[in-house]
This record gives structure tokens, sequence and C-alpha cells, in this order.
């Protein structure tokens, strides 16, 4: 084998490696201009962006500014104002400090600088394109810098191609701004996209309002102040911030959000450390939502550990976990209501049941006929394949024969009789197959609507209304009559008539969080999850009882579905045991 030649790689490909480690997306672009406005002392940043970051990104800050003379050296690689010797790393109080951001941005972009330092009478304009300078001239310009990056991954198609939707990508931005907003009150955020005002942070130092622009006044009012001092042997650290209250909590822990020294970052132990506080006070599964603020001494932590400053390490970790851990905690015991505590320790109905269920099954294990009865049950049934054609659509699922009600069971499974034998129905699996096929069928048939005595305005934040926005089309199409209220609120004047008593708040709510969640889709498949959503939330659960007129009804309209043996996620709605089966088990055969 030949051996290989060694070569030191030309400068522009060595630029655009180092960028790919700090720019991932236009948020990482955001996220670094961001933090050069506010170590420039900034009081007042504007975002603005266009086709979600890939056209444009204009940041806008009432900062220091740069020196003529200094402002072509801030976009060369290493090139810093925080820095002076390598003795500053052990307490970076800033964030930045790589020297890096500009010139990694400027080496996928054609990047714009404008910027005045307030000692001087003009300012100057640098435009750059793929790391190399056009043009630069004096120019006369308000003190601060200005800063437009244009065409983002121009020079790198194969990074390009693997961005998300613009709006997807916007949701990334929104959620760099807001987080900076909290992490910095007393700054004034403004963030436009494609020309519209998306957020404003009212900057007048009152955490709390900002809280109220980022989440929505309905969250706001559900999360707990947390105000703890706690001294260790090696570290004064303190921790701020807000939790929610155990009644609220959501289905993944990305509503944890962490901030050390105004920095924001990710750290599995300090979000365990939150989870840990609320243990016996939520359901399975279920997570708080926590903005907290830790704040350390500079030399206790070190965030040179990444590129993207995301992640750091605690030189006492074991102090910052247990100081987060008590600060929650005593913010849940002092103010959390009573009646949280005294009801979360009594399980739920349905996982009381599913308890129950498994030690039966447990119990019979060293007997033949009930395992026996479950397993042929289970062989009989087409069960759809994982990995074949989805089965929401599948047109091979045979039809249901017509069904007697006969009985409920565990309030969770309906006993119905057919010509051939007996059935059992999951009714909750059963009403979501119903819902899917009413909404996906809604451009044939419209969906009954109820309309509200008055129009009820529903306030999403910041974070979570752009998902909703996206997908307005397809809620109207399942029956809500929606339309956008402006500052991350939605006004809603009628639901689907099927909705019954659900709360139209917590199912948006919830729809936006598993769109949020599931980020990895797009186009019709992102459609068809949200269709998905709707039919889980508003379906009937485990644990409701029904008439006899209520299950006949139901099992008349699955009875009607083109595909009635799965629900829209694949889990069938019904099991067989036919007559002979039944004869076979009873020992009649």
């Amino acid at each position: 084998m030949a051996a290989m030649t060694i070569r030191i790689l030309p400068p522009e490909v060595a630029d655009k490696i180092a960028a790919g480690e700090v720019v991932e997306r236009p948020a990482s672009v955001v996220k670094e201009l961001i933090e050069n406005s506010l170590d420039a002392g900034a009081t007042d940043i504007r975002v603005d962006i266009r086709n979600g970051g890939k056209r444009l990104i204009r940041v806008i800050d009432n900062g220091s500014g740069m020196l003529q003379a200094e402002a072509p050296l801030a976009l060369q690689r290493h090139a810093t104002s925080k820095l002076r010797s390598a003795a500053d790393l052990e307490h970076i109080s800033t964030l930045g400090f790589r020297g890096e951001a500009l010139a990694a941005i400027s080496a996928v972009s054609k990047i714009t600088l404008i910027t005045r330092h307030a000692d001087e009478a003009t300012g100057i304009e640098i435009k750059m394109e793929g790391s190399r300078i056009l043009r630069q001239q004096l120019i006369s310009s308000p003190p601060g810098s200005n800063i437009s990056v244009e065409h983002l991954f121009w020079n790198t198609p194969a990074r390009l191609k693997f961005l998300r939707t613009d709006t997807t990508e916007a949701g990334h931005i929104s959620k760099i701004v807001t987080r900076y907003a909290l992490a910095y009150p007393r700054v004034r955020f403004q963030y436009s996209n494609d020309g519209r005002l998306i957020f404003q942070s009212p900057g007048n130092g009152d955490r709390q309002q900002t809280l109220i622009k980022v989440y929505g006044a309905e969250i706001a009012r559900q999360m707990l102040a947390v105000h703890e001092d706690a001294s260790g042997a090696s570290a004064d650290i303190r921790v701020s911030g807000f939790v929610s209250q155990p009644s609220l909590h959501r289905n993944n822990r990305s509503y944890i959000e962490l901030f050390v020294n105004q920095r924001y970052i990710q750290d599995r132990n300090l979000s365990f450390a939150v989870i840990q506080a609320y243990h016996t006070l939520l359901p399975g599964g279920r997570y708080p939502i926590a903005v907290l603020f830790i704040d350390m001494d500079a030399a206790q932590v070190d965030v040179n550990v990444h590129p993207t400053k995301a992640e750091v390490r605690f030189r006492e970790a074991g102090l910052v976990f247990r100081a987060v851990q008590r600060a929650v905690v005593r913010a849940l015991h002092e103010q959390a209501p009573m009646a949280e505590w005294q009801s979360s320790s009594a399980t739920p109905g349905r996982e009381g049941w599913a308890q129950r269920r498994q030690a039966l099954l447990r119990a019979g294990q060293d007997e033949t006929a009930p395992g026996q009865i479950a397993m042929d049950i289970y062989r009989r049934q087409a069960r759809p394949s994982a990995t074949a054609q989805s089965p929401s659509t599948s047109p091979d699922a045979p039809p249901l024969p017509p069904l007697r009600p006969v009985g409920q069971v565990g309030a969770a499974y309906l006993v119905a009789e057919g010509p051939d034998g007996m059935y059992l129905i999951d009714q909750h699996a059963a009403h979501e197959r119903i819902l899917y096929e009413q909404i996906v069928l809604a451009e044939q048939q419209p969906i009954a609507r109820q309309q509200l005595l008055q129009p009820l305005t529903i306030e999403l934040g910041t974070q979570l209304a752009g998902l909703i926005s996206e997908h307005l089309l397809v809620l109207q199409k399942s029956g809500f009559e929606i339309e956008d209220f402006g500052g991350g609120s939605y006004l809603l004047r009628a639901v689907p008539a099927f909705m019954g008593k659900s709360d139209p708040r917590e199912l948006l709510h919830a729809v936006a969080e598993s769109l949020a969640a599931r980020d990895d889709l797009v186009g019709q498949a992102r459609e068809d999850e949200l269709v998905k959503i709707i039919c889980k939330r508003l379906a009937i659960k485990a644990g409701q009882v029904l008439s006899l007129a209520e299950q006949r009804a139901l099992l008349k309209q699955l009875e009607a579905c083109e595909n009635p043996r799965t629900c829209p996620h694949g889990r069938p709605t019904t099991l067989h045991l036919s007559a002979e089966q039944l004869e076979y088990q009873f020992g009649r055969t």
C-alpha cells in the first residue's frame, strides 16, 4: 500500500473545517452574534431573519462597537478582546473567548459588518465572502454593531441540504433569543421573522415579566420562584429562577433550561437533580418545566470544553448538584399547593390497573390456560409489521362484522359479540382510529364544529407558537377555528364537536410540544403526525366508563372505518376469540 502524502491544508479548507465545529445551523450564528453583543455591553439587541436564517440573519446592537483599526482584525481566526493569556482561561467571565465566531461565520456565508465605537465619529463597513474581504469603507452609523449574514452555507452545499424547513430553523433561533432574554432581563431583545415581529422582551430587569413573554401567562402563573443561597467548602453557589408546580409537566425533559453565570448549558446531571427533586410528585414519564440560573465563582467552572460552549465542567460537581436539588425541593415544599403533595402518592387509575394486570399475569405463569388463551388470540391477529406500509393508510385490513356490545372490562376494554365469536375492543385505540379517519376525510365530509360562546385566547409563548402557526390549515381541517393573535397567542372561536369537555389550551400545548419533539419529520409526514397527536389527546381514555348506548355508538363508528383493526399508531384495536377457540379452551372439543 502506497504511503499517503502529508500536506498542510489550504487556509480556505481549514477555515471551513473550523466553521463546521462552531456553525451547525442558523441558530448557531444567532447565538454567537448575540453573545458578542452582550459581551459588548449592549442593552438593546435586534435579531431579524429571512427564510429561517438561510437567506439572512441580521443582529443589531447598541453595544460599545469596534474601533475602525480593529474591526478587520475581529474577522480573523483567534482574534479576541476577551483573553490575553492562558491564565485568563481559569476564570472566564465573558460569553465569548475563543476568537473563532466571526471568522467561522464568514467562512461559510456572505457577511457585512457595520460597526462604530462610541469614541469615534464615524463607523466602518466591511464586506466579506468566504473569509475574503471584498470591500471596506468608512460610513456614518450609530454607535454599536450591525452584522448581516447572508446565504449561509452557500459554499458548502452539503451542509445546506441538511438544514430543516424554514419554520423549524426559525424555531431554533427563537429558542436562542428567548433563552438569552431570560438570562439577561435588563437587555431588550427583539426578534423578527420575515418582517414580522415574533418576540420582544421588556428589558426592564423583571425576569418574571420576561418569563410571561416567553412561556405565556398561563404557564407563568403556574411557575414557582426559586431563591437559594448555598455555601460549600470550596464554592459559593446561588440558585434562582422558576420551576413548575407538580400539576404542570411535559412529556420530555427538554423544558429544563439551565444557566451558569448567565450562560445556557446542557448538563444531564443537573437536569437529573431537578427531576429527582420532583420524586413521587409527577406521573411516570413526565418531566417538570424549569428555568434555573446558577451563579458561582468563574474559577470553579470550566467553560473551555466544547466549541459551542454548551457543555461545562465543575470543579465541585457534587456541590452544584446538591445546591440545585435543594433549591428546587425548597421551592416545591414552600410554595406548591398542599393538595398536590397529598394526591401525588396515589397511583393513577390506568397505572393501577396495569399493575394489577401484571400481578395477575405473574401469578398465573405456571398455569397453561390463561397464557395459552392470550397467545392464541395474539397469534391469530393480523398484526401489521413495523416496517410495512403505514397502518394509517393500509388498504388490506379486513372489515369488522356487526358487533353487539356486552359490557366493559376494567373501564378500558369493550366486550362484544359478533357472528363468529367474541371481540375485545380497546376503547381508546378504537376511538383514535375513528377520529383519525374523520379528520383525514374532512375534505369530503367536513367535521362538525362547536362554536364557543366567546372566543378563547390561548397563550402558547414564543417557543411553541411558531409550530402551531405552521399547521393552522391542518388544525382548521380538524375542526378548529383558530387564528393567529400575535405575540405567541391564538384566538380560538370553535372546536370540533367530538372534543367534548377536553381543555383546548392543554390540547394545543400538547400538540406544539409533540411537534417540537418530532422535528425529524417534514411535509406530509409531519402533518400526519399532527393529526395522530390530536386523535390521541381527544380519544376516549382508559378508565372512562361508557354506557351501553355509548358502547354501541363506538362500535358502529368503528365498523364503518376503512381500517378498523389498528389505531393510527399501529396498535390493534380488537382481539378476536372465535367460537371454536372458546370451545377448545373450555374443553368442549
